[in-house]
C-alpha cells in the first residue's frame, strides 16, 4: 500500500509518501480498499498539533473516506468483502488502504458514488446534528450559514432548506454566494464588501436569524450574535477563521439566546443509535436529490500537498476530494 505519513506533527511540509505493508484488518476490524478521501479543516489541525485528538506518532493523516472493503477481521459480520463503505476513522484515510473499526463504517445504498461519499460523514452528519438535534430548527424559521461555501457550510444550507428553513448564506465573495443561491439559498451577503448587521436587519425584517450556524468564529461572530432573533440560537462549530470569539455574555441575556456546542465526533460515540438514525435519514434525502456534496476539485492522492495548500488559499467551494484510480 502507498500512504501519507506523519512522523513529526510540524505541519503538512513534513508528510512523506510511503510504501508499506499492506495491513490486516484485527477483530473487529475491516479493511477498505479506498478508493477517495477528502479533506477537512481538522486534517489540516492534526497534522500541525493543533487538534484536540493527537494521535500516537507516527500517523497516517485522513479523516473520512469511502471505498470497498477487502477484508473482514474476527467477529464482524454485518459487513462482507465487496461491500461499498464510508468511513469516519479519525485517521487512516490517505492512503490506498486502512484498517477501521466496523463500528465506524456506513454500508453504502446503491447509487452513492464514491467521490460524493468520501465528502458525506463528517460534514453532512455534523450539521443535521447541530441544525436538528441541537438547535431543533422548525420550518419556517431562519438560518443564516457563516461561512456558507465551504464544506459544512454548503451542507448546511441543504439540510436546512430540507428542514423547511429560510436560508441566509453569508461568504467572502460574490463568487461562493452566486455558488450559494444555486443550492437554494434564499439569500446572500458577501460580508466582505456588506455591512452584515444592516444586511441580516433587512432580510429577516428587523427579527434577526433564529439560528446561526457558525463554523468561522473569529470578527463576525460577536456583529451576528448582536443581530440574532429573540430565543436564538448561536451553533458554534468550529473556527476556521482561526480566532476564538470571547462573547459578552450579557448579549444572551438581552436576546434571552443560546449559545449552543456542536461536537458531533462525541455525539455519535455517546449517542450511537441516534446516530445512526440520523445517517439512514441522510442517506435517504441523499437518494431523493435533496443533499448532495459539492466537490471543489478531485486529485490524485499523491497529489495531497496541492489539495493543502489549495485549501489554505481559503479559495475551496465545497469540498477537496483526493482519489485512488
Amino acid at each position: 500500500m502507498h500512504t501519507w505519513v506523519c512522523d513529526n506533527p510540524i505541519g503538512v511540509e513534513a508528510l512523506n509518501w510511503k510504501e508499506l505493508p499492506t495491513p490486516q484488518p484485527s477483530a473487529g476490524e475491516v479493511r477498505v480498499a479506498i478508493r477517495a478521501a477528502s479533506l477537512n479543516f481538522p486534517d489540516l489541525l492534526i497534522v500541525q498539533n493543533k487538534y484536540q485528538m493527537k494521535p500516537p506518532l507516527p500517523f497516517v493523516p485522513g479523516s473520512e473516506y469511502a471505498g470497498v472493503v477487502e477484508a473482514v477481521g474476527d467477529g464482524v459480520t454485518h459487513l462482507k468483502v465487496g461491500d461499498a463503505v464510508a468511513a469516519f476513522g479519525g485517521t487512516g484515510g490517505f492512503a490506498t488502504h486502512a484498517c477501521v473499526s466496523a463500528s465506524l463504517v456506513m454500508p453504502l445504498p446503491a447509487g452513492f458514488a464514491f467521490d460524493d461519499a468520501a465528502a458525506f460523514v463528517l460534514t453532512y452528519a455534523t450539521t443535521h446534528h447541530a441544525l436538528l438535534d441541537r438547535a431543533q430548527l422548525k420550518a419556517g424559521e431562519s438560518v443564516l450559514v457563516l461561512g456558507a461555501a465551504g464544506g459544512v457550510g454548503t451542507a448546511a444550507i441543504q439540510i436546512a432548506k430540507a428542514a423547511g428553513a429560510k436560508v441566509i448564506a453569508a461568504a467572502s465573495s460574490d463568487e461562493k454566494c452566486v455558488l450559494c443561491k444555486t443550492l437554494g439559498a434564499d439569500a446572500s451577503i458577501n460580508y466582505t464588501t456588506a455591512n452584515l448587521r444592516d444586511e441580516l436587519k433587512r432580510l429577516t425584517e428587523g427579527k434577526g436569524p433564529d439560528v446561526v450556524y457558525d463554523p468561522v468564529g473569529g470578527e463576525v461572530a460577536e456583529p451576528v450574535f448582536r443581530s440574532i432573533a429573540w430565543r436564538g440560537r448561536y451553533l458554534v462549530v468550529g473556527f476556521a477563521a482561526g480566532g476564538i470569539p470571547a462573547l459578552p455574555w450579557n448579549l444572551a441575556l438581552l436576546k434571552g439566546a443560546s449559545i449552543v456546542g456542536v461536537f458531533w465526533g462525541d455525539f455519535a460515540r455517546r449517542e450511537p443509535k441516534a446516530n445512526a438514525r440520523a445517517l439512514a435519514e441522510l442517506a435517504q434525502w441523499y437518494a431523493r436529490g435533496q443533499v448532495k456534496p459539492v466537490i471543489d476539485q478531485r486529485l490524485p492522492m499523491n497529489q495531497l500537498p496541492a489539495a493543502f495548500a489549495r485549501m489554505g488559499s481559503r479559495k475551496v467551494q465545497g469540498k477537496l476530494v483526493m482519489t485512488n484510480d
